[in-house]
């Protein structure tokens, strides 16, 4: 596994390359995604994450510092240490508010977590971008996120195709209650088997943290023998390993693309979330600077499967070989209150 993690990252992260231009979905139109070149000031910007426990917030982090630095920009990089910590996350923000951030990027561990909180940021003028997760708040000035609903969607199409039937039995493992991709993904679900004669038998929720998904898998497995399973990463990763070839993600981290590559897993869903971390960057610098965005920028959803792996350009997707999470802190302003 380790082996083909290199040789995967090896391909892809050649020490010049730059990431643009990209196709995203802006606005509901395709097109390609140019950065900025550099911003006119070192704008002040804070970027609040769910957890740092995988690859996945890891890519994260890393595209959120590698894009700051390349537009010469300051941002504060912390993550509350998983969805039950929403007081935390609160406390983050409150924390970057008192440092004087102007921008803030926000994966929020619950839909209405900072529904309080958006009107006041907005009363001083600052600028709210909305990452990977989803906020159910029209008070947010950008977006940069992939549907849920539409990566779910992309899966189960895919199940259909290559399994040629519509009356299997799939075995569901969506993640953790109340987080609004999962709400998505579940509606993704129930739309993509709309019509069909699906069995759908349901996994439970869980954070994605491996003993948890390991648990949720090993239990329903004692119960039913589903034909095939679609999940997040991490169920998908625990029930790949033990049902190779019936197992798919509808989103991606470096175990389930290392699994694809050995063939043990179906497909795997990626929406570029290091691509995403990115373009939040870009957004909230152009917001900063009185340029009119899209509402919504979302890179182009593939779904990656042992034949096409190899066209894949990982550094959209994973952050490179041996970086974990990317933590910094907002600097203090000079004459700044004394932290709480």
């Amino acid at each position: 596994m380790k082996y083909l993690l290199c040789s995967l990252l090896l391909l892809v992260f050649p020490a010049t390359a730059t990431w643009y231009p990209v196709k995203v979905r802006a606005d509901g139109e395709a097109q390609l995604y140019k950065p900025l070149v550099r911003a006119n000031k070192a704008w002040r910007l804070c970027a609040l994450l769910p957890h740092g426990k995988d690859h996945y917030w890891w890519g994260v982090a890393w595209g959120l510092a590698e894009e700051a630095d390349r537009l010469g920009v300051e941002i504060g990089i912390y993550d509350a240490g998983g969805y039950t910590e929403a007081e935390r996350q609160l406390r983050q923000l409150d924390e970057c508010e008192a440092r004087g951030a102007q921008g803030y990027i926000l994966a929020a561990v619950s839909a209405e977590l900072f529904n309080a909180e958006l009107p006041r940021l907005r009363a001083k003028d600052a600028k709210v971008v909305d990452l990977v997760n989803g906020i159910n708040s029209n008070q947010v000035d950008s977006r940069s996120l992939v549907s849920f609903v539409d990566m779910t969607q992309a899966a189960v199409q895919y199940l259909f195709a290559a399994s040629g039937r519509q009356d299997f039995s799939l075995a569901w493992f969506p993640g953790p209650s109340g987080a609004a991709w999962v709400m998505d993904a579940e509606l993704g679900l129930k739309q993509g088997l709309s019509g069909s004669q699906v069995e759908l038998i349901e996994g439970g929720y869980g954070v994605t943290e491996t003993f948890v998904q390991a648990d949720l898998v090993r239990a329903l497995t004692r119960r039913f023998q589903a034909d095939y399973l679609l999940g997040n990463a991490v169920a998908a990763t625990v029930a790949a390993r033990m049902f190779p070839g019936r197992v798919l993600a509808f989103y991606s981290n470096p175990q389930t693309m290392a699994l694809v590559e050995q063939g043990k897993l179906m497909a795997t869903v990626t929406d570029s979330p290091v691509l995403q971390a990115r373009i939040s960057v870009d957004l909230a610098v152009r917001l900063l600077q009185g340029e009119k965005v899209p509402g919504r920028v979302s890179p182009e959803i593939r779904v990656v499967t042992p034949q096409n792996i190899s066209e894949l350009d990982m550094s959209q997707t994973l952050p490179p070989e041996g970086q974990w999470m990317t933590y910094r802190e907002l600097s203090k302003l000079e004459g700044a209150k004394p932290d709480p």
